[in-house]
């Protein structure tokens, strides 16, 4: 799934919720990023990591965020300048499965929600290795999407379309295969945690009202999936909510892990 400017707009929505910014806390907390650090985020999308962690690593420090999407790094280099972080912090568009760094360049690296869209995420694991310094870490966040529970009055329709919407990354169980991944790529796996999202309420203020709207304007067209029934679907995670139904829940995976 590429992001147009629209999508891309959805998403930025998205990660600016309680429940992204507490995502974005747990990846920090085993990331433990110091002062003076040169940290490159892979998929940095709309910025939001991007910008934390250049406060973390002070003045002194530097962060690359990288992204394929021209649009998410449009969103991104105006968060970076309104941050009043562009001494720190450099929005560059480019194919994790091809970096254009140099051999040891960073001392960590950040992934969020991008492996799982790789057609090649070994190829990615491998520049990660190649342009961190030797001892260097990662810390790496995916979704597995067999973990989604998502409420609905037609439980068929709505697990048609959770079938449709898996087909917007390349591996929709990718983190069952991340660990032997890395290890094949040369790191040594330190941590592998959970961090779930959980919301029982059907708002702006939740990841799962957000990525709802994504979902429904993918999934038309796919797996039989009509306009008409993914309206429906919407329709019905609202009347959930007012119903005091409303149940969302995954899990994602972290994975801490250090270049050998």
């Amino acid at each position: 799934m590429l992001y147009d400017s629209e999508a891309a707009t959805r998403l930025e929505q998205a990660y600016a919720t309680t429940d992204m910014i507490r995502q974005r806390e747990e990846l920090r907390r085993s990331l433990r990023a110091s002062a003076g650090e040169s940290i490159l985020d892979l998929g940095s999308g709309p910025g939001f990591l991007a910008c934390e962690l250049a406060d973390e690593v002070g003045a002194s420090g530097r962060i690359v965020g990288l992204d394929i999407s021209g649009d998410m790094n449009s969103i991104a280099s105006q968060r970076v300048a309104a941050c009043g972080l562009g001494d720190r912090v450099e929005i560059v568009e480019g194919d994790a499965t091809a970096l254009a760094f140099g051999n040891a360049t960073f001392d960590a690296a950040v992934s969020m929600q991008v492996m799982e869209y790789l057609a090649e995420p070994d190829a990615a694991l491998g520049q990660l290795a190649r342009v961190l310094r030797p001892g260097g870490r990662v810390v790496i966040i995916d979704t597995d999407w067999d973990s989604l529970v998502w409420e609905a009055t037609d439980r068929g329709r709505a697990a048609r379309i959770a079938a449709a919407w898996n087909d917007h990354v390349t591996d929709p169980y990718f983190p069952r295969s991340l660990a032997p991944r890395l290890s094949a790529a040369g790191f040594d796996v330190e941590e592998v945690r959970i961090v779930p999202i959980l919301n029982t309420a059907f708002d702006a203020a939740t990841f799962s009202y957000n990525i709802a709207r994504l979902v429904a304007a993918y999934v038309p067209g796919r797996g039989g999936i009509s306009n008409d029934e993914a309206a429906e679907w919407l329709n019905d995670l609202a009347e959930l909510q007012d119903q005091g139904r409303y149940f969302f829940s995954i899990n994602r995976y972290l994975f801490t892990a250090f270049r050998a």
